[in-house]
């Protein structure tokens, strides 16, 4: 590629925080719950490059087309790739993971399935002219006039309004926002650095503990296995707390290990910690999304613990996400740990979302 910015680019980042900033200057943008890529064109020729520096167009044969019809002959452009559910719910992120596969034939049958859209939200480069140490403000308007929208290439809505960025956090969850993205309008690009600010959606809920997962290290505890209860009284997984301190996997260890004796007698998840006659069981009730080869067994413990624990999205009846354990919760029952205690946005549709800002 003869471009101004050669692939790879590390992308810039962004640091925490639990609210949308104050104050002049800041332009305010979606988060997606998608993919991070930037797109490096040079005439026919695309490279999409994810976040760790991964190549992702074969993954994603269908935005191919589009993204030549909508982007500048040369350009740089970071944006993400997201899949709408399809159904106006929003964005399905776990659509999206199911992409990531080594076979053709499959990427080709989920290309038309559940295809893709590119999300564009930052230019770093047309023509001969990188714009990294452009201000974004400047880089905004280039971007807005040199992208051609269509149906499967956007640009991300933008405001500088502190009052419609809130209104967009609260109200448009349900579309597939993770949160909200600032950048200073006078901000350059850096790639690499934390210098954009994200406010992400933080809930807590009680949920039910069925199990535990050893660390990797087999030292201490690395996860534990959350449930919550459906109106029928069935425990239905909804994700894992995990990233507990070296010091603290070693005591979750020395609390729960007592509760494994007997654990299965009438426990809920039973069925699926027998599979095979052993113990290692629970895709059903605790698969991974990230890594379809990851050894998913568990230590079932006997039911009565209930944990409280912090969380951002909750997507069909599991977690998004990172979730914190907060603490234990000795006043609540496992069976009182249900759907109905959630506050969870409504679905609203992705295409609808765009629109409509």
């Amino acid at each position: 590629m003869q471009l101004p910015i050669q692939p790879p680019l590390q992308p810039m980042l962004a640091k925490l925080a639990r609210t949308i900033p104050d104050g002049d200057g800041w332009l305010f943008e979606p988060k997606w719950d998608g993919f991070r890529c930037i797109v490096f064109r040079d005439g026919d020729r695309l490279e999409l490059i994810s976040r760790k520096l991964r190549p992702l167009g074969r993954y994603f044969p269908e935005l191919l087309g589009p993204l030549r019809s909508a982007l500048p002959d040369r350009c740089v452009v970071d944006g993400e790739i997201v899949v709408a559910d399809g159904t106006g719910n929003g964005l399905d992120f776990d659509a999206l993971l199911q992409r990531i596969h080594p076979a053709e034939s499959r990427i080709n049958r989920l290309a038309a399935e559940t295809p893709a859209a590119f999300v564009a939200f930052d230019l770093l480069a047309i023509g001969d002219d990188a714009l990294l140490e452009e201000p974004m403000a400047d880089r905004r308007d280039a971007l807005v006039d040199a992208v051609i929208e269509n149906d499967v290439v956007r640009v991300t809505p933008a405001t500088t309004d502190r009052a419609v960025a809130e209104d967009w956090f609260h109200r448009f969850e349900g579309a597939g926002l993770d949160g909200i993205v600032a950048k200073a309008l006078t901000g350059i690009y850096q790639p690499g650095k934390r210098v954009l600010v994200k406010v992400k959606h933080q809930r807590t809920a009680e949920c039910a503990v069925g199990g535990y997962r050893m660390h990797k290290d087999g030292n201490g505890v690395g996860s534990l296995l959350l449930g919550l209860f459906t109106a029928d009284g069935e425990m239905h997984s909804v994700g894992v707390a995990a990233s507990f301190s070296v010091k603290r996997r070693a005591e979750l260890l020395a609390e729960l290990e007592p509760r494994s004796h007997g654990a299965l007698e009438g426990h809920p998840w039973r069925r699926w910690a027998e599979v095979d006659g052993d113990s290692a069981g629970a895709a059903t009730s605790g698969g991974s999304r990230w890594n379809a080869g990851k050894d998913l067994s568990f230590v079932p413990i006997r039911m009565g613990l209930v944990a409280e624990v912090s969380f951002g999205q909750l997507e069909g009846r599991r977690f998004r996400h990172g979730v914190g354990f907060l603490r234990w919760r000795p006043d609540r029952t496992p069976e009182s740990c249900t759907y109905d205690q959630l506050d969870v946005a409504e679905p609203v549709s992705f295409d609808d979302f765009v629109r409509r800002t």
